[in-house]
């Protein structure tokens, strides 16, 4: 059993830089800037060999209102499936009411609770130590994550046999499970749901998760950080990848949003799938584009779930199915899915989608049966002639996978045209059956062993030579005579 510790404090105590630290990652957010973190973050750490799972959740103040609330619910809620908790307050600015309160809330859920003072630079141990004791939760642990400060010393007393190890023994032998080995094993299909802001990507997120796992909100931007959420379907293990809409370039001024953009970057790269999440309502505009851009240019299998589909009228329907053929022509791979992330209708039917773009993705073939398409093909249709010489293809194989590679081996292949390598595409996509994945054909031409090595005549050629160039300027001459 793998232990599950959240952190819990107010806003700014340094929860998700000390998440970080623990995880040795830079997943979660950090900037000098109260309430940053409003989903639950999960990660995965280790103590001495022995791993855990962390869960950085938002700030609690008690006078929690609108989009403050749904964050306080987040960290309600990851303190109910922890098997421990390591309650952060600000030693710099003292015991606050916030802190009591969350004190108050813990005591009475009884839970496995480690009061940690963080920013102890520069403050007086006995002060913070009086300043903390009157929680009702113990002596408080003095640290400085950011700088790393006595962070051994923390996990030794909440890791060691005394403190959360003695707790998952005396668990185990009750015969008590918990939730972190289902986060750990969880990973399988890697599926990140991305798009503009406001387009329902979280909605839709805890709709294919049956439960509000992430914070919904009338208001664009909600959605801060990359949230990776692992469960199973059916048996079957997935990671969904919550991220931050992204807007045109010249619309961002905040720091966060760059760094909530720059997290949906490489939750992109991470990704096996991208649900790609577009507003119905709106259509398919610039910015839409952009982003599956970058997707595609990253190689990641792709589905398109028009969202906020109900509700439309047959003529707007037929609108939007017309703009999206027209502007989506060069993802045409893709499957398209016209769902309702409010209400869940088709929102199952993207599994189906998702799984068959992963398999295509992962597709392995044997390099005879790449080799006969490759010949079939260029039977059909040849390669084009360069400087009088037929462009030749001699075999292909499979180089890489998610997207699948194709390399092609033959001569003068640096000069095959564009248009003839998506001719190679849509053939290799067509008899291999791969649908929701784009596919790369890469071009290896064979080296030439002499290409820099100088020949030297010897005396004998160099006369056949001249004579030969004699006899050519002669017979010219006659040419241009008898003209």
């Amino acid at each position: 059993m793998v232990p599950v510790i959240a952190l819990v404090g107010r806003p700014n105590v340094g929860k998700s830089t000390l998440f970080n630290r623990l995880t040795k990652s830079r997943d979660a957010i950090v900037a000098d800037v109260a309430g940053l973190t409003r989903d639950r973050q999960y990660g995965e750490a280790r103590w001495q060999g022995k791993p855990y799972i962390l869960v950085d959740t938002g700030g609690i103040t008690g006078e929690e209102s609108g989009i403050d609330m749904e964050m306080a619910g987040q960290s309600l809620q990851a303190i109910e499936e922890a098997d421990a908790v390591l309650f952060l307050v600000d030693s710099q600015a003292g015991r606050t009411g916030g802190d009591e309160l969350i004190a108050e809330h813990l005591r009475k859920r009884n839970k496995h609770t480690y009061l940690i003072a963080n920013k102890i630079d520069g403050s007086d141990p006995d002060s913070i130590l009086g300043e903390f004791s009157a929680l009702g939760l113990g002596a408080p642990i003095g640290i400085a994550a950011s700088h790393g400060r006595n962070i051994n010393p923390m996990l030794e007393q909440v890791m060691g046999e005394h403190g959360i190890a003695a707790l998952m023994a005396e668990r185990a032998v009750e015969g008590e499970d918990t939730q972190g080995r289902r986060i750990v094993e969880a990973i399988g299909t890697k599926i990140a749901v991305i798009g503009r802001p406001n387009v329902g990507k979280s909605t839709l997120v805890n709709r294919m998760l049956g439960e509000d796992r992430v914070i919904v909100f009338d208001q664009a931007g909600t959605t801060r950080d990359s949230i990776y959420i692992p469960y199973e379907r059916h048996e079957k293990p997935y990671t969904l990848i919550d991220t931050a809409g992204v807007r045109r370039r010249g619309k961002v001024f905040e720091a966060v949003e760059k760094f909530s953009v720059v997290k949906t970057l490489q939750a992109i790269q991470d990704a096996n799938v991208v649900i790609f999440v577009v507003d119905a309502r709106d259509g398919i505009v610039d910015q839409d584009l952009h982003l599956l851009g970058f997707a595609l240019e990253a190689g990641r299998a792709l589905v398109i779930a028009v969202n906020k589909w109900d509700g439309m009228d047959e003529r707007e329907k037929d609108y939007v199915k017309i703009e999206l053929k027209r502007r989506l022509f060069f993802a045409d791979f893709a499957d398209l899915h016209f769902i309702s992330a409010l209400h869940g209708s088709g929102v199952g039917l993207l599994y189906k989608s998702v799984d068959k773009a992963f398999a295509s993705a992962m597709t392995k073939v044997p390099t005879n049966r790449m080799t006969q398409i490759l010949e079939d093909a260029v039977s059909e249709h040849q390669p084009p002639m360069v400087n009088g010489r037929r462009i030749k293809m001699r075999y292909a194989h499979l180089g890489g996978s998610n997207p699948p590679i194709i390399i092609v081996h033959g001569n003068q292949l640096e000069k095959v045209p564009g248009s003839y390598t998506r001719y190679l595409e849509n053939t290799f996509r067509k008899v291999l059956k791969l649908s929701g994945t784009p596919i790369r054909v890469e071009y290896k031409s064979g080296e030439n062993p002499y290409e820099d090595r100088k020949n030297t005549l010897t005396d004998r050629q160099v006369n056949k030579k001249r004579r030969l160039m004699s006899h050519h300027k002669t017979a010219e001459k006659k040419r241009r005579d008898k003209r």
